[in-house]
């Protein structure tokens, strides 16, 4: 499944802002700097969805395509 992603990094804490069919607006605690903030959106996801992912497109934006690996 793939699944396009929003990111609001630097928020005061880690949570999904808003959920669609095939979308999502997450904001994440970690900067954007350094792919930290990838590094945290992958983890967020195992946390909260158990799904285990990579991010296809969109690495150094905002605006991430993430493959979802299993549910």
């Amino acid at each position: 499944m793939k699944i396009k992603i929003q990111v609001k990094p630097s928020a005061k804490q880690s949570e999904i802002l808003e959920e669609r069919e095939g979308f999502l607006k997450i904001a994440i605690s970690a900067p954007a700097y350094e792919g930290k903030a990838n590094q945290e959106l992958i983890r967020f996801l195992k946390k909260t969805k158990g799904w285990k992912c990579n991010i296809m497109k969109g690495k150094t934006s905002k605006t991430k395509l993430v493959q979802v690996l299993d549910e």
